[in-house]
C-alpha cells in the first residue's frame, strides 16, 4: 500500500477559485461507472473519493433513498466519477480494486469500502481493510495485490482524475452535478435529498 504513494498523482486542479462546469465534462463515456437509465433526460454525476469521509456519510445516509427514488425507477442516469483525496494511496487502491472486481460489482465494492472506512482510519490498517473488501467480492489476495500495483490501471485512473478535476473544476468531494449544473456552492460537500430533488426537478422540465 505505502508504495503506491510515490506513484499516485496529486491533482493540483483541486485548488480554490475555479469556475463552474464546462458542458463537455458531463458527456458520459465508456470509462464511467453508471447506474439507472442510460437514456434518462436527467444525468446526475457524483464526483467522489473512496477515502472521503463526507462521501461515505452521504453514501450511508442519502444514497439509499436517492437510489430508490431515482435510480431504481429509471428517472436518472447516475454517474460516479473518481477523485483522489488523502490518504491518496487508499483512495487509489480502492478504486483500482473496485474496477478489477468488474462493472457488475463496482458499486458493491465502493459501498463496502465506505462502510469499512471509519475502522480503517481508526486502526490505520488500510491494506487489511481493503483486502477484506476484495475477498468479500470474490478476489484472492494475489489478485488484490496484482490489481493495486497495476501501473497501466493506475495511469488510467490518474488520467481520469486529472481530466475530470480540470474539466469539471472540482474543489471538494462529494460534488454533485445535475445536467451540467453543480448542486449547491462551488466547493462541493454533502447534499441532502431535498437539494437533489430540487435540482433534478429543474433539470427535468
Amino acid at each position: 500500500m505505502r508504495s503506491l504513494i510515490s506513484r499516485v498523482t496529486v491533482v493540483a486542479a483541486l485548488a480554490a477559485g475555479l469556475a463552474s462546469c464546462s458542458p463537455k465534462s458531463e458527456a458520459v463515456t465508456a470509462d464511467d461507472m453508471t447506474q439507472g437509465n442510460p437514456n434518462a433526460k436527467v444525468v446526475v454525476v457524483e464526483y467522489a473519493s473512496a477515502s472521503c469521509a463526507h462521501c461515505a456519510r452521504w453514501n450511508a445516509e442519502v444514497y439509499p433513498a436517492f437510489k430508490a427514488k431515482y435510480i431504481d425507477t429509471g428517472k436518472v442516469n447516475y454517474v460516479y466519477r473518481e477523485i483522489i483525496t488523502p490518504p491518496n494511496e487508499v483512495a487509489a487502491a480502492a478504486f483500482l480494486m473496485a474496477r478489477c472486481a468488474g462493472k457488475d460489482k463496482y458499486f458493491q465494492v465502493i459501498d463496502s469500502v465506505y462502510r469499512a472506512q471509519e475502522q480503517m482510519f481508526q486502526t490505520g490498517q488500510f491494506r487489511e481493510g481493503l483486502l477484506n473488501v476484495a475477498q468479500s467480492a470474490g478476489m484472492t489476495e494475489d489478485q488484490f495485490n496484482a490489481c493495486v500495483t497495476d501501473e497501466k490501471a493506475l495511469k488510467a485512473l490518474n488520467d481520469r482524475v486529472e481530466k475530470y478535476s480540470k474539466e469539471a473544476k472540482i474543489q471538494g468531494t462529494p460534488t454533485f452535478v445535475v445536467n451540467g449544473k453543480k448542486v449547491g456552492d462551488e466547493g462541493g460537500g454533502e447534499r441532502t435529498l431535498a437539494q437533489l430533488d430540487e435540482a433534478i426537478a429543474a433539470a427535468a422540465k
